[in-house]
């Protein structure tokens, strides 16, 4: 199944982390969170990507461009380096179509410019290209397909908490509580569409508003909810939490360390 990923954004809130490279870009560990990504869908089949590119897109082909699988896995070094036995590749049976899909577009607009990419599918995936997680795509799309359903997403727990602020007309705070991930459960920027949803975006509309509210009203829109590792690299600290996790071994979203590949 075709895989769209959504990395043409500035990343504005990252801007002082990674002044000089697209988010998408920003490393987790010796990779940038792309390839993580990617490789996470790769590990359960899904091997053919469509890239919507935009601001900076150069490091982003550069990269795959130059890609070496000899700096990314073990290999066995022969004949004083004429020979390169390599012990396992990442990216060998991947596809990646590079579409510039313009600097100011919104997701909807970019998902709009790569549908000629995606006729005859009867579905696809899509990411945002920057949000991680161990939950079990195939599952999701194994309930996807049995439905009727135009869209869907993953619905996950927030990795923050926050406090509900409430005032009165004169500014003073009438009340003040904390909001628990616990209590609430938003997109998680993983996406299953059918092509339906190309004639639900209508020009310069953004994917999860006015189209996924025409969805609603129609009953058409599904959350799969995953109670599971999520994490999206919004902020310099969510950045680093996830090179931490990296550093200490753990990689939650990293399903192809822990167990055979699917598909």
């Amino acid at each position: 199944m075709k895989v769209v990923i959504f990395c043409g954004g500035q990343g504005i809130r990252l801007r002082d982390y990674a002044e000089n490279i697209p988010k998408p870009m920003v490393p987790v560990g010796p990779r940038p969170v792309l390839w993580h990504v990617m490789r996470y869908y790769a590990h359960f089949g899904h091997r053919e990507f469509i890239l919507c590119l935009g601001y900076r897109a150069d490091p982003i082909k550069e990269y795959f461009l130059r890609y070496n699988e000899a700096l990314s896995n073990d290999f066995v070094l022969a004949h004083g380096g004429r020979e390169i036995e390599l012990l396992s590749q990442d990216i060998a049976d991947w596809r990646i179509t590079f579409a510039d899909t313009g600097l100011q577009a919104t997701i909807g607009q970019r998902l709009l410019a790569v549908r000629h990419h995606l006729e005859g599918e009867e579905m696809f995936l899509a990411n945002y290209g920057d949000v991680l997680t161990d939950a079990p795509i195939n599952d999701l799309i194994a309930r996807f397909q049995a439905a009727d359903h135009t869209a869907a997403f993953l619905a996950v727990r927030p990795s923050y908490t926050f406090h509900l602020v409430e005032v009165d007309g004169d500014d003073r705070v009438t009340a003040l509580s904390n909001v628990h991930q616990s209590n609430i459960w938003i997109n998680g920027g993983h996406f299953v569409f059918r092509p339906g949803i190309f004639d639900e975006i209508k020009p310069g509309e953004e994917l999860v508003e006015e189209p996924f509210a025409r969805l609603i009203a129609r009953r058409r829109l599904v959350a799969y909810r995953h109670k599971g590792f999520w994490a999206p690299m919004d902020t310099l600290k969510e950045a680093q939490m996830l090179q931490s996790l990296y550093e200490s071994g753990t990689s939650p979203w990293a399903r192809w360390i822990h167990e055979p590949a699917q598909g």
